[in-house]
């Protein structure tokens, strides 16, 4: 046990030795003196924390006087001055407000954040040849980087900036991810799907994985292959009625499920009733499972099974929780479509659409661009073709990151066996498909529409594109959707987007460096836990091998102290003194073990014990480690 300390009040009587019992008694404390360091709520001092003798001891400490401790507690002290050397412990006395404080004078070792680099040719100290570095040997969180504090978002440019919306985007992410079904709830064969329904466990679903909390109740198997823990996505289409997707012509129906193989999510594409008759397009999928990059969601494997009751078709991607269409996010107001519904071409009865009046920002248009043309240039230049490029097939996660999902569907679905020899004979015309729908998908984006992008409606939807946006913009659209007498490249529309690409990095890398700054006010939370968690298993522990009263003596009575200084101060009213920066202070000061002191007043307010952290650190890691060697059978 470290070495321990008391405070009287008035003249001292008496010293405490390292062996004594910590809870001495002195005089008791007047209110007038009462500390609130230590006290328990029932107990409520009558001066604020920021009064007590701790704080001032800090600031103005008087010099002390040197004082030789007997060898025993028991022995008086008449004259400390005078008293003759026994244990060689040095003691040093202060008074404030009428208190007298006695602790041994220990000298503590070098702080490990204090390193000496001598020779070193600075300006700074070039009499003494010497520069002295000095870390704090606590952690502390420091102010907002300036970079950071002072960041601005540009005028007219998507937000990447979610420092408030930054916690609740994951915790949404995580109830997604944990989202399961009620197994107790689903039935063993189908019932029908309007009389019956499908309860979620836990917290209401996210809009993300459907818009009602509800959804038709089909039978979910427990496991498909080596997934389990299957999740719905989107609506399961009714077991009465034929709803063929509107891109890959077969029904299809989305789930989020686990892999036993590695514990991790997946999102399993199921294509109903279809049988894989030859399976030399795996040669395809192998390709895709190669290809990994941050605006494409990665194709893991595919597979066949009848774990659905019928022949199905699954392709198992990478799960990204959160996630929505671009339809679901840009395509879903009715209204929009009415500049092309109602508007008669030809007739300026009314007036043409403002500048950006309910359309997108075009800073915003272009971030789409520059992802999903990245996205392209890998699939080209791995040889294979996207054919997904389509609102619903584009997800969009956070503010503007977008993913191409669904690859390789259409190479597998769609595989002629005549082309057995050579798989990649038709991609350069696929290809050429991908560069045209890319043109749609910025048609529409700019248009706010789908409707702009049909036939009838083309020369309307430049027209607005042109009043409304940039010419690169407009060239960008005319170059994808026009025919050329050449095979053209996604690499040609490079120079239409021009500086713009360095606008996007330049917004990437200050989004990077708020997850950063956010991720750094994070960074201590662990070890602070952990921290509270050892202090937990200490205080208050009703019995320790067969003693009650091992938590109330010795360094465990120390700790318990050090509990009610952490969480039980007091105002000079009595009402609680709530501060988590002092909480958070008093745990780095103790995690790194400072020497500087603290005083401790017990409960009934008779003893003051002045110890350093170091001390604290000392008496806390003994106890832990006993508590350790108890739990493993080695005492």
């Amino acid at each position: 046990m470290g070495p321990l300390f008391i405070a009287v009040r008035g003249p001292p009587t008496i010293v405490a030795s390292p062996a004594a019992e910590p809870r001495l008694q002195s005089r008791r404390l007047s209110n007038r003196m009462s500390l609130s360091a230590g006290s328990s709520p029932l107990h409520s001092p009558k001066i604020t924390p920021h009064t007590s003798p701790a704080p001032r001891r800090r600031s103005h400490t008087p010099n002390p006087a040197t004082y030789m401790v007997p060898s025993s507690a028991s022995t008086p002290v008449n004259n400390p001055v005078s008293q003759t050397p026994s244990s060689g412990q040095v003691i040093q006395k202060e008074t404030v407000g009428g208190t007298t404080y006695f602790y041994t004078d220990t000298t503590p070792a070098p702080l490990t954040g204090m390193r000496s680099f001598k020779s070193y040719h600075r300006t700074a100290c070039r009499t003494e040849g010497q520069i002295i570095e000095v870390f704090p040997n606590y952690h502390i969180y420091p102010p907002t980087a300036p970079h950071v504090a002072y960041m601005q978002p540009k005028a007219n440019a998507p937000s990447f900036f979610m420092a408030d919306e930054l916690r609740q985007e994951l915790i949404n992410r995580h109830l997604i991810t944990m989202a399961q079904i009620d197994q107790a709830d689903m039935p063993a064969q189908a019932p029908d799907a309007q009389a019956q329904q499908l309860r979620l466990t836990g917290p209401a679903a996210p809009r993300h994985v459907g818009s009602s909390q509800t959804r038709a109740r089909t039978p979910v198997p427990t496991e498909v292959d080596s997934y389990h823990s299957l999740f719905p996505l989107e609506p399961l289409p009714p077991p009465n009625r034929i709803q063929k997707s509107s891109n890959f012509g077969y029904i299809t129906s989305c789930y989020k499920a686990v892999n036993s193989k590695d514990d991790l999510p997946y999102c399993l594409r199921r294509i109903h009733g279809f049988r894989l008759v030859n399976t030399k397009c795996m040669v395809l999928v192998d390709m895709w499972k190669k290809i990994q990059h941050s605006n494409i969601v990665t194709l893991r494997e595919v597979f066949t099974t009848k774990a659905f009751a019928e022949p199905s078709l699954v392709f198992a991607y990478d799960f990204h929780a959160g996630g929505e269409t671009m339809m679901s996010r840009h395509f879903n107001d009715p209204n929009a479509d009415a500049y092309f519904t109602k508007r008669k071409w030809g007739q300026h009865d009314g007036p043409l659409p403002r500048q950006h009046a309910g359309l997108l920002p075009e800073s915003l248009i272009w971030a789409y661009i520059v992802q999903l043309s990245s996205a392209l240039r890998t699939i080209h230049t791995a040889g294979l073709a996207c054919r997904v490029m389509d609102p619903t097939k584009i997800l969009i996660t956070g503010k503007t990151r977008l993913r191409v999902n669904c690859v390789g569907v259409f190479d597998v679905l769609t595989f002629d066996n005549s082309q057995n020899n050579n798989p990649l004979a038709l991609m350069a015309q696929y290809q050429q498909a991908d560069l045209i729908s890319l043109g749609k998908v910025v048609l529409a984006l700019a248009c706010n529409s789908l409707a702009g992008i049909q036939r009838e409606n083309l020369q309307k939807a430049m027209e607005l594109v042109t009043i409304n946006y940039s010419s690169d913009l407009k060239n960008l659209i005319l170059y994808l959707l026009t025919d050329q007498n050449r095979m053209r490249s996604v690499n040609d529309i490079m120079p239409m987007i021009g500086a713009r690409f360095y606008t996007q990095l330049d917004a990437a890398q200050m989004r990077n460096d708020v997850i950063e700054e956010d991720l750094a006010k994070e960074v201590q939370n662990g070890r602070l836990f952990r921290l509270l968690a050892k202090l937990g298993t200490i205080n208050e522990r009703p019995e320790f091998q067969k003693d009650p009263t091992w938590s109330e003596t010795g360094d465990r009575y120390l700790l318990k102290l050090f509990r009610d200084h952490l969480f039980h101060q007091v105002t000079e009213a009595g009402a609680p003194w709530i501060d988590l920066s002092h909480i958070i202070s008093c745990l780095n000061k103790l995690d790194a073990g400072v020497p500087e002191k603290i005083s401790l007043i017990s409960r009934d307010e008779k003893s003051v014990l002045v110890v350093t952290y170091s001390d604290l650190k000392r008496c806390f890691e003994n106890t832990f480690q006993e508590l350790i060697a108890a739990a493993n059978g080695q005492l």
